[in-house]
């Protein structure tokens, strides 16, 4: 192989090595501008689009690792590579052949792995790689946002319980000191019934009185029962 064709293949292989993903498209009918305006749609996604020898492109692959489809590189073949995400640059590809009929997708390669080209439109629809990142960490956060949940749940009730408790003890307070005011009134007025009771004089003593005095008079009779004979009268 001729010097220049052989720093062709080796910086070929060289960013075939940086790039996560290599994309290879049809070149068939692509006008200057066309290709232009590919080239500036996937400058913002971090990739570039090139025309390369289907012959360079085989020995690059070879040279870089990659999968042989060397019975797939047949006409006019463009690539595209970059070193960021392949779902941007996938959804520019498929917008642009869908816009102007051209560079129809061939072949894909992410990761070294063959795809095909339902599969690298699939990628295409895909969200771009912070998103992915987002969804998946809130998926791997779910089950612990669950279980804390559940953890705290019957502590919360318990919670919530005692506040309802609360809350009903202090609405039905004012219901209870209204209906015992009367009840304590009622006790008032019956006090002097009671006290009117209690004033009230005792007939038993007065009936006892003479009945308590009675033995004293009959005290010259006990004494003539001592046998002694009572002093007569001169």
């Amino acid at each position: 192989m001729r010097p220049e064709k052989a720093s062709i293949v080796s910086d070929l292989s060289e960013k075939l090595n940086r790039s996560p993903f290599l994309l290879v498209t049809d070149y068939q009918h692509m006008k200057v501008d066309q290709f232009g305006e590919l080239r500036n749609r996937l400058a913002p996604a971090g990739a570039e689009v090139r025309v390369v020898k289907n012959s360079f492109l085989k020995r690059a692959m070879a040279d870089s690792g990659m999968p042989d489809v060397g019975d797939q590189l047949t006409g006019q073949t463009a690539i595209v590579m970059g070193e960021n995400d392949v779902a941007p640059v996938a959804k520019i590809l498929k917008l642009f052949a869908a816009e102007f009929k051209i560079a129809k997708l061939k072949i894909g390669v992410v990761d070294k792995a063959v795809l095909s080209t339902s599969d690298v439109e699939a990628l295409a629809e895909l969200p771009a790689r912070e998103i992915l990142l987002a969804q998946l960490l809130g998926l791997l956060l779910a089950p612990a946002t669950r279980l804390v949940r559940v953890l705290n749940e019957p502590a919360s009730a318990f919670a919530r319980l005692l506040k309802a408790k609360g809350e009903k003890a202090e609405a039905e307070a004012p219901k209870t000191e209204a209906a015992a005011a009367p009840v304590a009134e009622a006790k008032g007025e019956e006090a002097p019934v009671a006290e009117a009771k209690a004033e009230t004089p005792a007939a038993a003593p007065t009936t006892e009185t003479p009945t308590a005095e009675a033995p004293a008079t009959e005290a010259p009779a006990a004494e003539l029962t001592t046998g002694e004979t009572p002093a007569e009268n001169p």
